[in-house]
Order: structure tokens, then C-alpha cells, then sequence
């Protein structure tokens, strides 16, 4: 984000689309969420695509912070893909529950679907890094795996039966996948 505000902004919108809803977003009830002047909203994000636009970029912006780890083997890499996956489950739960929310109104709204797309490609891209860094031979082919399981995991704990995972499980998981992707020829 180009300013603190434009970031305070983005926070508010995440944690009101988490608490209420893509109907509870709002741009005075931002205002609220974030204790900004009626109208601060408005001034950054004139239309409400706009506000969605700028919303999905902060979330981008909070998840490259925890995704650039640099990773040196495959139990590093095991172990930072656990505490990515903890963080979305725990802490980062709120974020996680938008990014559902802002995921199902970009398939119904396709001006939207371009910036969740851009987001979406900057995990991907850190995925295929992490692999790359690995050794993988073709890192770009088990991307759509890595990333699907890791969504899949956390899907299943936040909106599914499955439950918190601990890190011990996810670490277990990440590096029984990575053994696996390491090792095919």
C-alpha cells in the first residue's frame, strides 16, 4: 500500500468482509472500522470495485510479508509451508475468511475476478519459487498440487469438519508432499 492509510483501509475492509460479509462492506462502515474521518474511504476508493480492488492488493501485501521466507531444503520449506498454513488457520483467520468471501464474488463478477486473478498469481509465483529452490525438475507442473493442497487444508479447517490443524500435522503433510514431488523423476 502506497500510504499507512491506504494499509489502515485495507485492514478495516478485511476485517468487516470477515465479520459481515461482502454486504457489510461498506465504504462509511470503513470509515468506522478503521476511525477515519467520514468520506476517508471514498477519497481512496471512489466506487466500491475499487474498494474490493484495493482490498485484495492489502491482503496480497500481508500475505508476500509472511510468504517471503527464503527456504534451503526441503524440511525448511516444510516447515514455512506449516506456519503459513497455521498463520491462515489462527491469526490470519480473519484474512482467510475474506479471501473465501472476495473469491466467490469475483467468479460472479468478472471485473473483479482480474485483481483476485493477480493475487492469486503472487502465491503461485512464491510456490513455484519454493519448488524451484528445491531442485524440482519441472516446478511449474506441481505448482496447481502445492497450492491446492495447501487450500484445500486450510478450506477444510476453517469451513469443513477437519478442525485447527497443529503445526506438527501441516509440517507432516508439507513435507510428506514435498518427498513426493522431490522424488518423481
Amino acid at each position: 500500500m502506497d500510504t499507512p492509510r491506504l494499509a489502515r483501509i485495507g485492514d478495516a475492509a478485511i476485517e468487516l468482509i470477515a465479520r459481515e460479509g461482502l454486504r457489510g462492506l461498506t465504504h462509511r462502515g470503513v470509515d468506522r472500522e478503521a476511525g477515519l474521518p467520514s468520506g476517508s474511504t471514498s477519497y481512496y476508493a471512489r466506487t466500491r470495485l475499487a474498494l474490493l480492488e484495493l482490498t485484495i492488493e492489502r491482503m496480497v501485501e500481508l500475505d508476500d510479508g509472511y510468504l517471503a521466507r527464503p527456504v534451503e531444503g526441503p524440511h525448511e520449506a516444510a516447515e514455512a509451508i506449516a506456519a503459513f498454513l497455521h498463520h491462515a488457520v489462527t491469526d490470519g483467520r480473519t484474512r482467510t475468511l475474506a479471501r473465501y468471501e472476495l473469491a466467490l464474488e469475483a467468479t460472479r463478477r468478472p471485473e473483479l475476478r482480474a485483481a483476485y486473478d493477480r493475487g492469486g498469481r503472487r502465491l503461485r509465483e512464491h510456490a513455484a519459487a519454493v519448488l524451484t529452490k528445491l531442485g524440482v525438475a519441472e516446478p511449474d507442473a506441481h505448482v496447481r498440487t502445492l497450492v491446492g493442497w495447501c487450500e484445500g487444508i486450510v478450506f477444510d479447517a476453517l469451513a469443513g469438519a477437519g478442525g485447527e490443524p497443529s503445526m506438527q500435522e501441516l509440517a507432516a503433510g508439507a513435507r510428506s508432499l514435498l518427498w513426493t514431488v522431490l522424488r518423481e523423476p
